[in-house]
């Protein structure tokens, strides 16, 4: 059976969503309630936390990139779950232009159509009544989809609550909980958004104090008693066609950008995931049919993958008879060198010819659309992908043949092709700078 869910979410980034989201994962999980975690949009580093907090797999849902039914199959994980929480990204209507596969990716559109009313979280800092006509907005915005009630945060004082909440009991709006302005909350950030869960150290007990936080200022009953059952039909989790039956995955702090559903999907579909470190100098399983590397944060591990002989030699000799692919931080590793941020070059697989560079860093943000060139582990030539690109990489040479045609959300021709290259022994290595997240035009 399908839980009720919820919706959390906020006016714009940076408003406490995270901090909320999993609070109430870890306070829930205290009093003995399974809640089913998912993060609305392309954010790979949320899920983790979720999963820590939650004791479940989180997943990424997805209106741009996925078709109504792949997000059926998603919400089928909440299968034996008390309670579903979605995270959304962003603000709650904020999606790109052009219409992608089910919606424009705001959360929004996965709150309507799954019929998940919506938590807003507010910051309230620097304001109190007005505050209310923020929430009636949002409340008003699209008649399908329902708001919930509110969260405040940051509320500096009683009195300020009080003034808050009469605003709120004027437009008819329920608050749901009220959080004190607490700045040691706040967990660390880097380029890429926060620090991944797994480099945490005290990550157990910053979850406990969320929880304890949460539970304290949150009416936890009232907000469990506003979810509501899923509108749309849910369907048993999808399988994915792997990109080899043994699958050579790449996992460490290097390399933990892989969405949770692919690795679901592929193992549902019969594949065997072998994970290896290249930050521990391992090399891929020589059982493997194919080798992948995510992304991730190979720019901070520079020096330590050039000084990992097994890893290189390795990954080489896998690549002479079988295909290699790697994403973003994957596909960097995979190239000639890699300049770090202090303008030091640090040799990489050299299995490509891409030279990459963050001592003059570039932006780059969005979802993509890819029309394969070649076949790449688990698509044909000519497959049609989507997926999302984030990285302030920038590209000093990329001499190998171009990997797909790219464009943005707005159906405008991305530069980054992506690469690949064939090597004597009939092996492939290929790679991109987005993320694949689901197959379809």
């Amino acid at each position: 059976m399908i839980p009720a869910g919820l919706m959390i979410s906020a006016p714009a980034s940076g408003t406490g969503k995270t901090t909320l989201m999993l609070g109430l994962l870890a306070a829930f999980r205290a009093q003995g309630v399974t809640v089913q975690p998912f993060k609305s949009g392309p954010d790979y580093i949320d899920p983790a936390f979720h999963t820590a907090a939650s004791g479940r797999a989180s997943f990424n849902i997805d209106s741009w990139s996925m078709e109504h039914e792949r997000i059926a199959g998603m919400v089928g994980n909440a299968q034996g779950a008390d309670l579903i929480l979605a995270e959304g990204s962003m603000g709650l209507f904020d999606g790109v232009a052009i219409q992608g596969a089910s919606g424009n990716g705001a959360s929004a559109d996965i709150a309507a159509h799954m019929g998940w009313p919506v938590v807003l979280v507010l910051d309230v800092s620097g304001a109190a009544q007005s505050v209310a006509a923020t929430a009636l907005g949002f409340k008003m915005m699209r008649p399908d989809v329902t708001l919930a009630g509110v969260v405040l945060n940051r509320v500096a004082s009683p009195r300020h609550e009080a003034l808050v909440r009469v605003g709120m009991e004027q437009a008819g709006i329920t608050v749901l909980g009220v959080l004190p302005r607490r700045a040691e909350m706040a967990l660390p950030e880097r380029h890429l958004g926060l620090v991944q869960a797994g480099e945490q150290e005290n990550l157990d007990e910053v979850l406990a104090e969320a929880g304890a936080f949460v539970r304290e200022h949150v009416d936890l009953d009232a907000l469990r008693a506003a979810a509501m059952g899923a509108r749309a039909s849910v369907t048993p989790p999808a399988k994915i066609v792997p990109p080899g039956q043994r699958i050579a995955l790449a996992q460490d702090n290097a390399f933990a950008f892989v969405y949770p559903h692919l690795l679901a999907g592929w193992r549902a579909a019969g594949a065997e995931v072998l994970p290896f470190s290249p930050l521990q100098n391992e090399a891929p399983d020589d059982s493997a049919d194919i080798c992948w590397l995510p992304g991730g944060y190979p720019e901070l591990h520079a020096g330590t993958l050039a000084a990992a002989d097994t890893f290189r030699s390795g990954l080489q000799r896998f690549a002479e008879t079988r295909a290699v692919h790697g994403e973003c931080g994957g596909y960097m590793a995979l190239g000639a060198g890699l300049i770090d941020k202090e303008g030091t070059r640090h040799e990489m697989a050299g299995l490509l010819g891409l030279e990459t560079s963050f001592a003059k860093r570039k932006f780059h943000l969005g979802y993509r659309r890819a029309t394969l060139e070649a076949a790449i582990p688990g698509a044909e030539a000519g497959a049609h992908l989507r997926g999302h690109e984030f990285h302030y990489a920038t590209i000093t040479s990329e001499p190998d043949t171009a990997l797909a045609r790219i464009t943005d959300s707005n159906d405008l021709t991305v530069p980054e092709t992506g690469t690949y290259r064939r090597t004597e022994g009939g092996g492939q290595v290929s790679g991109t700078f987005f993320h694949l997240i689901a197959a379809g035009a």
